[in-house]
């Protein structure tokens, strides 16, 4: 449909680096994973979502 193939997809992935850095790519990826779970979940109709606080060892800088 939209013809994306393996150079478009590199291009999208090198643009998605520059924006966001290496470092918080995990993190965004396991955010995109919980919403796409949670989305199913109401799709097939459950009334639980799942919602996690931020741990504490994640809010210290370093």
């Amino acid at each position: 449909m939209f013809g994306f193939g393996l150079p478009e997809m590199l291009i999208v992935l090198t643009i998605v680096l520059v924006v966001f850095g290496a470092g918080r790519l995990p993190e965004i990826a396991s955010s995109m994973g919980k919403s796409i779970t949670n989305f199913k979940k109401a799709a097939n109709g459950k009334d639980e979502i799942e919602i996690n606080a931020k741990k504490e060892s994640d809010n210290r800088e370093t």
